[in-house]
Formats: C-alpha cells, structure tokens, sequence
C-alpha cells in the first residue's frame, strides 16, 4: 500500500511538473495554473523507517504525516512543521495543518514586493503557510474577506473563514504581520 503511494505521488509530481513548465511557456492567463503552482509548491518529506525520506505533495503530504504514528499527529504538533510560503489554492488552505495567512499581493505593488522579500530573506515562522493571492484576479476572495488594498494578510481557519486581518502597507515586513496576526 505504501509503495502505491509513494509511486501515485511520483506520478503526479511528474505530471504537476510538466503542467508547471507548460504553464512557464504562457503569460496569458496566471489564474489558471495557480492550483497547480500551489500544489506542486507545498510539499513535505517524511522519514522513511529506514531513514530514507519521501516526498509527497500537497493534501497527501499532509494525510500522510496525520497516519505516520498513528495518533493523527504524524508525530509531531503543527507548530514544529516548518513555515512555507505557497501559492493560494483553497484545496491546500484546507489540508495545510498549523496558522494559514492569506497574502493579497499585486506584482505592480512595491509595497507588496518589499513584504514578499522580506518573507523570503526572513523565512516563514514554523507552523505557518503564507498562500500568496494575487490581488488582481482574485476579485471574489477580495470581497469575502473585505480587501481594499494589496499587502493585506487575512487569517483564515481551515474551513477559509476569516480569523483576523491585518494591512502591512506602511510597515511591510514580516516582523509587522506577526506581531499583528500571530501572537
């Protein structure tokens, strides 16, 4: 059963990276390849019983880690996952263990570009996923969680509801979006 798993997860790696380097070719339409920029974005390894580790994506790494030891936890408390910083897809907002901040960003926004290296530079706090939303062609998203302004980061649960929101726009650094909405 495992080996099916490990093979189907290398299956579908191979296809997300195809439809990813296919998607690289287009600039036409962004918001059509961003579930599976997001699903081939968020994956996590495991250790193997005999130390090998494996690579699985998405809501399989996920699932995977919850039967690891049998106790739903995979061994190890959300907290102590490692932070990631992905691609918006509400399918990975649901399977994503831990605090899930949603990052409206525009690639025109300077403000929004300052944040997003400095998120980079300074590296996601464990036990949160940052899922970057493009401000732009989210307009539905936007209006759900009452967004005017791009650098605004909305706390969700794991159903998508909105915790908290906080807009990063004058001080865009991660240290600001933590105080704000993590502590």
């Amino acid at each position: 059963m495992a080996n099916k798993r490990i093979a189907l997860v290398g299956v579908l790696a191979v296809v997300l990276a195809a439809g990813l380097a296919f998607a690289g070719c287009s600039s036409d339409d962004s918001s059509s390849t961003e579930n599976d920029q997001a699903t081939a974005s968020a994956t996590a390894t495991t250790g193997g019983a005999d130390g090998s580790g494996t690579t699985t994506q998405g809501a399989d790494a996920s699932m995977e880690k919850d039967t690891m030891d049998g106790n739903g936890t995979g061994g190890q408390q959300a907290s102590s996952q490692p932070g990631q910083y992905v691609d918006y897809s509400p399918e990975l907002v649901a399977s994503t263990p831990g605090d899930k901040l949603l990052f409206f960003h525009a690639p025109w926004c300077s403000q929004c570009q300052a944040l997003e290296d400095d998120i980079e530079a300074s590296g996601v706090p464990d036990g949160v996923t940052i899922f970057k939303v493009d401000y732009d062609s989210n307009q539905d998203l936007r209006q759900k969680y009452g967004v005017t302004l791009q650098t605004t980061m909305v706390k969700v649960d794991d159903n998508g509801e909105k915790i908290d929101s906080y807009v990063a726009y004058e001080e865009p650094t991660l240290a600001s979006v933590t105080a704000a909405l993590l502590q």
